[in-house]
């Protein structure tokens, strides 16, 4: 990797870091979201610093070159976050679901209490 290389991706990295630092901070992004980003800045991050173990972990999956090891990272990274996601939107899927059947049974309460306070007023 060219020095030039270096110095562009530990600015991406450093880049990627403190905006999901400063969105936690400004409360634009939960910290539970943030972490998947975090540790994948770090990772890249390292890497750079430590191409050595970059060029090892090609060798280890057996990719030809460096930058595929780091498109084959960054699909998993794709598919983490569409997991996390996934994950997300099936609990709020499941909580709309309980606010709407607690709704409808207050919503019942309700009417059934007015119907019998209509019903007294009309008795005196």
């Amino acid at each position: 990797m060219t020095l030039k290389q270096q110095i562009f991706s530990i600015i991406v990295s450093l880049v990627v870091f403190f905006f999901t630092i400063d969105l936690v901070r400004k409360k634009r992004l939960r910290e539970e979201y943030s972490l998947l980003w975090l540790g994948t800045s770090i990772l890249m991050l390292v890497l750079i610093i430590r191409y050595d173990w970059l060029l090892y972990l090609t060798s280890l999956i057996g990719a030809v070159l460096p930058t595929t090891t780091l498109f084959l990272g960054s699909i998993l990274f794709l598919v983490l976050l569409a997991v996390q996601f996934s994950i997300k939107i099936s609990r709020l899927s499941n909580q709309v679901k309980d606010l709407v059947q607690e709704n409808a049974l207050l919503r019942y309460e309700f009417e059934k209490s007015r119907i019998a306070n209509e019903q007294v007023v009309k008795e005196n």
